[in-house]
């Protein structure tokens, strides 16, 4: 089967029909100037030659294609276009004889032949010159192409390799929530079984809802925050009042598509390094607004300075600003403030707005 880009590497496709206008420019002065013949004879003679010279460029592509240079030594590659330049300028030499004697049975051209005849040599030297210009012109645009496959190529690593590194941070993210739930659960079991049972149901829910976007790029902002909620009331079951969650999020936000649990960590961290460190717990905030094409989140938490640091290596935090940097490069913005009271997590990259589904359509 052809591809696209066999088709466009194709010498037939690289040939335009208006190519022989440049060929008749050199044929008919070169027959009027050197042959001596009339331009007007020159003129029945070289445009209609010209017009079907393009077999020579066509042919010429056809050669390069298989004598591609570098690919092979260089004397074998010069004795093949020069057998290649002199069968096809003799070949069009051919067809210009019979077809000047042709000519010569029109009552105004008669005797058009025999002026032509000794000129036939200027046929086959143009053939010859437009042989040598079609292979330069081949060979440049054959080294534009693979300059451009190679480019193509690396950006098609990069994208791969780029894919890879957020497919291993997403990776991270259950494993780390689990073990802190797992953490939590143990502590429970000592202390109110009924609710260590219910948190394992809970988190047993959110596993199973976060396991279908283990190979999906992007989710819809408001599929975040259901997860978002699942993930508060396992929560919940071990904070009770003492945690609390306002959220302010426009109508826009939730239209956009932002990478598969990127909130839940920034939450998960509000939690075990701010609202778990307070004896009468805290309130954590988030807001999410589009401006100027660009999506802002802040995740905000209440915390006491002179509690002891629970902050371990930051594994959450980390795994966010490394999954915002290999998906939106230089666009993202990750910022972290350690205020008197408050702890923030600023965040902003492209907003990307999900296409809404048309009227009857399904999803």
């Amino acid at each position: 089967m052809t591809t696209a880009a066999d088709r466009r590497s194709s010498p037939q496709v690289r040939i335009s029909k208006l190519s022989w206008l440049p060929v008749a420019i050199v044929v008919v002065p070169c027959l009027a100037v050197l042959g001596k013949l009339s331009w007007t004879t020159s003129a029945m003679i070289g445009v209609p030659l010209s017009m079907v010279s393009l077999f020579i460029p066509i042919a010429a592509g056809y050669v390069c294609r298989f004598t591609q240079l570098g690919k092979g030594q260089v004397w074998r590659l010069a004795l093949t276009h020069l057998a290649a330049s002199q069968l096809l300028s003799y070949l069009w030499t051919l067809l210009a004889v019979p077809f000047a004697r042709a000519l010569s049975y029109i009552p105004q051209l008669h005797g058009i032949d025999k002026q032509f005849a000794p000129q036939a040599w200027i046929v086959y030297f143009v053939g010859s010159l437009l042989y040598v210009f079609s292979i330069a012109f081949h060979y440049v645009l054959m080294a534009q192409d693979a300059a451009r496959a190679v480019e193509v190529q690396a950006m098609e690593t990069s994208v791969l390799a780029r894919e890879a590194e957020l497919r291993a941070l997403r990776a991270q993210i259950n494993p780390h929530f689990l073990f802190n739930s797992l953490n939590s659960i143990s502590a429970l079991t000592s202390i109110d079984g009924s609710r260590a049972r219910e948190m394992c149901l809970l988190l047993a829910d959110f596993l199973r809802l976060t396991l279908g976007m283990g190979e999906k790029s992007t989710i819809a902002f408001s599929e975040e925050l259901d997860l978002l909620d699942k993930f508060l009331a396992i929560e919940k079951v071990r904070f009770g009042e003492r945690l609390r969650m306002e959220q302010s999020i426009s109508d826009e936000a939730k239209r956009c598509v932002i990478p598969p649990l990127l909130l839940q960590p920034l939450v998960e961290n509000a939690v075990s390094h701010g609202i778990a460190s307070m004896a009468d717990g805290g309130l954590i905030r988030m807001e999410a607004r589009v401006q100027q094409g660009r999506l802002g989140i802040v995740v905000e938490n209440d915390r006491d300075e002179e509690a002891p640091s629970r902050r371990r290596n930051g594994v959450g935090l980390k795994n966010v600003r490394s999954r915002l940097e290999a998906r939106y490069g230089k666009e993202a913005v990750f910022r972290t403030e350690a205020l008197e009271d408050k702890f923030r997590v600023s965040l902003s990259f492209p907003a990307e707005i999900a296409e809404l589904p048309q009227p009857g359509e399904t999803k």
